[in-house]
Formats: structure tokens, C-alpha cells, sequence
């Protein structure tokens, strides 16, 4: 059987970490998943991706994103219930993170101001002038 999930997206919140009674780190997010096509108003939706996370990783995650981070994830989708304080039965479906991946640095995702360094440095650059006898091939 085959149970593998990919995704792209952002977090809609930070990650919240919490450990188990034995110690275990453990942490939940929200990814923000865009759908490949449009409504009929022209916009692009979103689906809201539970996820969950496990140990050092979870502590690494927890970590290193942020609201709004780009992230990557690889894992597995996974089912499970329990019953709440009100006796009802609840289902939850959530991907268990296995690997992931930053997709942009910490600065890509800052608010940045008009005065913003990498701005004021590139407009100072000069153009190159190349031509086809420069090119190797």
C-alpha cells in the first residue's frame, strides 16, 4: 500500500509544541495550500492542511518557521477518533510530517521597509554587456 503526501504551502500560524508525558516533543501547524486552478470569481483558494510532527524534528520545526513561513513537507496521511468530554465521537484526519524543508530564508519572509539593503544594492549595480562571442557554447 501507498500512503505518501507532498506538499507546498504556508503556515497559517506558528507551530505549537507541546511534549508528552514521557518527554516526547510534539507539534501541531496548519498549512495553507493553494489550489491549482480559480473559483469563478478569478480567485485562487486555499486548503488548510492539519499536521503534526514528532521529536527532534518537531523541535526543529518549531523553531526554525514561523506564521507565514514557505514550507515543504513529506509524509503520510493518517486517521484517527476519540471520544470528547461531551461523549461525541471526534474524527481527524492530519498528515504526520516526516521530512521537511525551509523554502525561503528567514529575511525572504521579514516585512521589509523602501530603505531595504538588497534593494539599495542592486539598484547600484551595473548592467553587464555580453554578447554571443562571450557565451562558451
Amino acid at each position: 500500500m501507498i500512503n505518501r503526501t507532498t506538499l507546498t504551502g504556508r503556515l497559517t500560524k506558528d507551530a505549537e509544541i507541546r511534549y508528552s508525558q514521557s518527554g516526547t516533543a510534539v507539534a501541531n501547524f496548519t498549512l495553507a495550500v493553494d489550489r491549482a486552478f480559480t473559483n469563478q470569481q478569478g480567485e485562487r483558494e486555499a486548503d488548510f492542511i492539519n499536521c503534526v510532527i514528532w521529536r527532534k524534528s518537531a523541535e526543529n520545526f518549531a523553531n526554525f518557521t514561523h506564521k507565514g513561513a514557505l514550507v515543504g513537507i513529506d509524509g503520510r496521511i493518517q486517521t484517527r477518533n476519540y471520544e470528547n468530554q461531551q461523549g461525541q465521537r471526534v474524527y481527524v484526519t492530519e498528515v504526520v510530517v516526516e521530512n521537511f524543508a525551509l523554502l525561503e530564508s528567514r529575511k525572504d519572509n521579514q516585512p521589509t521597509n523602501n530603505n531595504d539593503q538588497a534593494t539599495n544594492n542592486f539598484a547600484k549595480t551595473d548592467q553587464i554587456d555580453i554578447t554571443d562571442d562571450d557565451l562558451p557554447f
